[in-house]
């Protein structure tokens, strides 16, 4: 048996198609359904302003279309000009950059850290320091380490400097020898080799002849 306490309306048209837990949403007015905002307006004012935002959305539609279509004829102008994502991305930053730098806020801050740094350098501690680091540096300078250290790197470079001059010297000369070879070793080496052998031919040469023609004169 049903709770009596469900709401059952038994000319519902969905009755038996909906959960017996649910109970029929009454119909609410046309006014009841009309906005807390409109409350206080009347008919002819709420259907005025109706009208009026159809139309202002009608124009944002209107003006997406045609911002749609110079973006697009602007991405045809750079690719005709040959203009590169990353050349827009860099004059993006550098119109950016130079938004930042003429902002107040930019413009505000520079001032403050000019005169924070005056403040510093004009300061007694900073004069102090300075003086004292100028005091360091010149007795740094003037003592004997550093001196005897700036004359040993100074020997050490002539040193080095002479033994690379000696030794392009040297270099020089031997090729200076080499060149007036009138032929290179190896290849006086071979032409030797080369008539040698020749010399040992014809004299072999000559024994078998001498031995044919003995040999002839026998018979």
């Amino acid at each position: 048996m049903e709770s009596a306490g469900q709401d059952i309306n038994l000319h519902s048209p969905t009755k038996g198609l909906l959960s017996d837990a649910m109970t029929d949403v009454p119909v609410e007015s046309a006014a009841s359904a009309r906005s807390g905002a409109a409350e206080g307006l009347s008919l002819a004012e709420e259907e005025e302003l109706r009208s009026e935002l159809a139309k202002v959305e009608e124009e944002i539609g209107t003006l997406r279309q045609v911002l749609a279509a110079k973006e697009r004829h602007c991405g045809e102008l750079k690719r005709k000009l040959g203009l590169t994502p990353l050349d827009g991305l860099k004059q993006n930053l550098s119109r950016s950059w130079h938004d930042v730098q003429v902002s107040n806020a930019y413009v505000k801050t520079s001032e403050k850290l000019g005169e924070w740094n005056d403040k510093v350098t004009q300061s007694d501690l900073y004069l102090s320091a300075s003086s004292t680091l100028e005091d360091w540096n010149e007795k740094l300078t003037q003592s004997e380490a550093y001196k005897k250290t700036q004359e040993t790197l100074s020997q050490a470079g002539q040193k080095t400097s002479a033994a690379l001059s000696n030794v392009g010297s040297v270099i020089s000369r031997k090729l200076g020898d080499m060149r007036e070879f009138p032929i290179p070793l190896w290849l006086a080496v071979s032409k030797w080799n080369s008539a040698t052998f020749k010399s040992f031919e014809d004299r072999v040469g000559t024994i078998k002849t001498s031995i044919r023609a003995n040999g002839l004169s026998d018979m």
